[in-house]
């Protein structure tokens, strides 16, 4: 019989925010990137590519999705570019977002990641679904 130790909110994990979780060496990309360029990066391992402005704001996200909906359309990711294909202004947080709002982020929007943007709108880093129970799994071990 397991004790309990009241709610997962309650708990250390429950009181981590995006900070504590967030890879901070993200890949990221410009609206000019060729599509076949972020499918190389994902084959690396990265899901969906930020794409940026000079400055690091964070403009859109190009996902695994969005590749394959261009190819869908028959066009050659050689042929077309980042800016084309992502998704503009996507769903984003802050490092401050608490992990269970993040949780509902990732939910409700049905997201596998997130860009973590500071408050101009910079990127400063992604979190993953995995990395929310990775940080769970430590956090109550």
């Amino acid at each position: 019989m397991t004790e309990n130790r009241g709610t997962v909110r309650d708990s250390k994990f429950g009181q981590l925010t995006v900070r504590a979780i967030m890879e901070k060496e993200v890949q990221s990309a410009n609206k000019e990137t060729e599509a076949e360029m972020l499918a190389s990066y994902m084959m690396e391992g990265f899901g969906s590519i930020p794409i940026i402005d000079g400055n690091n704001k964070l403009l859109g996200i190009v996902s695994e999705f969005d590749l394959l909906t261009a190819l869908r359309k028959g066009k050659k990711l050689n042929e077309v570019n980042a800016g084309e294909i992502m998704t503009a202004n996507p769903v984003s947080v802050t490092q401050d977002t608490n992990v269970m709002t993040l949780i509902d982020v990732l939910q409700n929007n049905h997201l596998i990641r997130v860009p973590v943007v500071d408050s101009t709108g910079k990127l400063i880093g992604i979190v993953a679904r995995r990395d929310l129970l990775r940080s769970y799994l430590h956090a109550m071990s």
